[in-house]
Order: C-alpha cells, then sequence, then structure tokens
C-alpha cells in the first residue's frame, strides 16, 4: 500500500495519487482498452439512433480516437495535449467516414468523442466541493474545463484541415 497521508481535514489523499500513477501498457491492457472504448462509442452510438450502417465505422473512430489518447498521454505529453491530438484525429477520421458513407459528419463526431469525455474529472470536482475540500475541487474543475476546451479546439482543427485539404483537392481537379 502506498502511505500518502491525509490533508488537515482528515480526506485522504490516496485515490488522487493513485489516479495519477503511469501504467505500462501491455497487450491485454491493450485489448481492453480497445474493447471497452469501441463498446462505449457503440453503446452511445446506439442511445443517439446512429443508423445501424454507422454504427462499426463510429467504434473504430472511437477506438482510433481513445487509444491515440492512452498512449500519447502514457508517454508523458500531458493529458491536455493528449486530448487535443485524439480530438484532432476523431475529426480527421469522422470527416473521412463521412465522405466513404455519404453521411453527415456529426454521425461519426459525436459517439467517438464519449471516451474522451473528461467526466471522471467532472465528478471528482463536485466529490470534493460536497465535502468541502476547494483547493481539490478546484484543480478537477480546471482540468475538466481545459480537457473539454481541447477536444472542442481538436474539432475546430481537424475541420480546418479537412475544409483546406478538400480545397486544394479540388482546385487542383479543376
Amino acid at each position: 500500500l502506498v502511505d500518502c497521508g491525509c490533508d488537515r481535514d482528515g480526506y485522504c489523499l490516496c485515490f488522487t495519487l493513485l489516479l495519477e500513477r503511469k501504467i505500462k501498457m501491455d497487450l491485454t491492457t491493450i485489448v481492453i482498452h480497445v474493447i471497452f472504448s469501441y463498446l462505449a462509442t457503440v453503446g452511445f452510438a446506439v442511445t443517439l439512433n446512429i443508423p445501424r450502417s454507422a454504427l462499426n465505422v463510429c467504434g473504430l473512430i472511437g477506438i482510433l480516437g481513445w487509444m491515440t489518447y492512452k498512449f500519447l498521454y502514457l508517454g508523458h505529453t500531458g493529458m491536455v495535449l493528449a486530448n487535443l491530438v485524439a480530438a484532432v484525429v476523431v475529426g480527421i477520421c469522422s470527416v473521412i467516414a463521412a465522405r466513404i458513407k455519404q453521411k453527415p459528419m456529426i454521425l461519426f463526431n459525436v459517439p467517438s468523442l464519449v471516451p474522451l469525455v473528461p467526466g471522471g474529472q467532472a465528478y471528482r470536482a463536485v466529490y470534493y466541493f460536497a465535502f468541502k475540500n476547494d483547493e481539490l475541487a478546484l484543480r478537477f474543475l480546471v482540468e475538466a474545463g481545459m480537457i473539454a476546451g481541447a477536444l472542442a479546439m481538436g474539432f475546430f482543427l481537424a475541420e480546418l484541415l479537412a475544409q483546406v485539404y478538400f480545397k486544394f483537392s479540388d482546385q487542383k481537379r479543376a
């Protein structure tokens, strides 16, 4: 066990310290992450009534986004940068899938974003606010806001890159 101590109000910080510990990714862990990111993405897509023909593609995009985040985060790039790059990957893959499947891009964007949403940070912020540990609560609240901003910026960058690419490729054809 890790002896991490408790703060002056008696709140144990072990949970926070264990969450921040970096773990190595072996093959079993990778397979588990792939399966659960696929299930989370497809499960959310089903609740949004995404057409069946797009469900597997949504799941694959969700896997790509989550694994991009996971490998970058474990590579010590930081949580916000890892989310930004993962959102760009999800956005670009969604643009490509929308072109191939001839469906709106939002059908692929929204469900594939679900594994990246900072729900854990938001939960911990509310939890620590409820138990009067404002310092930790603000830390998690700022972290959740930064991740949400990174996801929005990642989608913006992916859309921008796609529009620039398709504009230049259409000009070359003409």
